[in-house]
């Protein structure tokens, strides 16, 4: 059974100093540093994304090559399908994957659109494509693309607003936004504004995670100064390109954590063991981040920091680690023997 880290509150900290950089609101403590990570599988080509089978086997997609890969526990690769459609450029190519029962979601950059397609997976690799969202706004950079299931059981997808800001505060753009939507593709019941659209103002989202009590909470990139942390409300502005970072205007949700941008630009993302755990490109390590029962943010804590260069997939894996996958033959990175690779990290 894996170690539960200890979390401890203590005495309040200011939420913010002169400059806009938000400190822990909770000096909330992370317990001890997780294991050694070990290679699951090497030889990759820039891993996006994880998704678990109820099998234990995991989808990952490469966003380059558009190949939808089948990666076991044990480090088999086998290759489930190359998709149709996808026309990979800059940040966008395939993307987000999102498993429910025998149902595969995929996010990917089309010829003149992002969209959200969903198959069946068979025996012998993936069937009956049909796209449940298309015209989400595609760009060379800030094309979104993470997709994951809530507790709630709806659909959620992140999109980024592909370099032209003022389409984030634009609620009949789907650019900029994170969506919910049941698995046809409709807007969920109880989705703020009747559209897919459940928050906005954002910038570019590319991981999201809910804790034990539900609360959603979403890594953002900043542009010149302040990465994001935020904790996801429906319907609630979150400020770009108003703000970067702390505003403290009424109109704008504040992070809840926020970073410099040469230590972060912050990817994928899970909860595990009372933490979020973010993939930092930029800043080439794995960030921890305890939480208060609140909800609150602990100061984070870095690990493997430049060991294993540019980090983007991270998803708890269902026997108790998390799978995070490197990034480094992405165009900004320096390929290490072995990249790109998803490693396995577990409790001390």
């Amino acid at each position: 059974m894996r170690k539960v880290w200890m979390i401890m509150l203590v005495a309040a900290l200011s939420a913010c100093s002169s400059t806009g950089e938000v400190a822990p609101t909770a000096a909330v403590q992370a317990g001890g540093a997780p294991g050694a990570p070990k290679n699951v599988a090497t030889g990759l080509a820039v891993p996006w994304a994880i998704a678990f089978l109820p099998g234990g086997d995991a989808l990952v997609t490469e966003r380059d090559t558009a190949r939808l890969l089948r990666v076991s526990p044990s480090g088999r690769v086998s290759e489930v399908a190359k998709i149709d459609g996808v026309r990979p450029e800059g940040e966008g190519g395939l993307m987000g994957v999102a498993v429910k029962d025998s149902q595969i979601f995929l996010y990917y950059t089309a010829e003149q659109d992002n969209r959200i397609v969903r198959y069946r997976l068979t025996d012998g690799g993936i069937a009956d494509p049909r796209v449940i969202v298309r015209g989400i706004p595609k760009g060379g950079i800030h094309d979104g693309g993470r997709l994951a299931f809530g507790p709630d059981g709806y659909l959620y997808a992140t999109t980024g607003e592909t370099g032209d800001p003022g389409l984030a505060q634009k609620r009949d753009s789907l650019a900029g936004k994170i969506l919910r939507m049941t698995v046809d593709g409709a807007p969920a019941p109880g989705n703020p504004f009747g559209t897919l659209v459940y928050s906005y103002g954002h910038r570019n989202v590319q991981g999201l995670a809910w804790d034990r009590s539900g609360r959603l909470y979403a890594s953002e990139f900043g542009a010149n100064t302040y990465d994001e942390v935020n904790l996801i409300k429906p319907g609630a502005n979150y400020g770009w390109p108003e703000v970067e970072g702390r505003g403290n205007d009424p109109r704008y949700v504040n992070p809840i954590l926020t970073w410099p941008t040469s230590e972060a630009s912050p990817s994928g993302m899970a909860y595990w063991d009372g933490s979020l755990w973010v993939g930092a490109l930029r800043g080439a390590r794995l960030w921890q981040i305890p939480l208060s029962g609140e909800g609150a943010a602990g100061r984070p804590v870095a690990h493997f920091t430049d060991q294993y260069g540019r980090l983007r997939a991270v998803t708890a894996a269902p026997g108790g680690a998390l799978w995070v996958g490197t990034s480094n033959k992405d165009g900004r990175g320096s390929p290490r023997p072995g990249d790109d690779r998803i490693l396995s990290v577990t409790s001390p």
